[in-house]
């Protein structure tokens, strides 16, 4: 995730920034609201939800190996 993470926004940085009258607008120059909500959905997706799945089932995964291989 430190890899994948950084080089899949900044690709989708480089898709979104143009230069506007003088300006560089970074990720605010869309093709259509439909490529918008797709990226913006998509950034979501591997931010917060991709992590956040792997971390509950290694978690879940560690208790559940702790759980049956320790007697008491």
């Amino acid at each position: 995730m430190w890899i994948v993470l950084p080089v899949f926004l900044t690709t989708l940085a480089s898709m979104n920034t143009d230069i506007v009258g003088g300006t560089c607008v970074p990720w605010g120059v869309y093709r259509s609201p439909a490529a918008q909500k797709g990226m913006i959905s998509a950034a979501l997706l591997v931010t917060y939800l991709l992590p956040l799945t792997m971390m509950l089932f290694c978690y879940s995964r560690i208790i559940y190996a702790l759980t049956h291989k320790v007697n008491l």
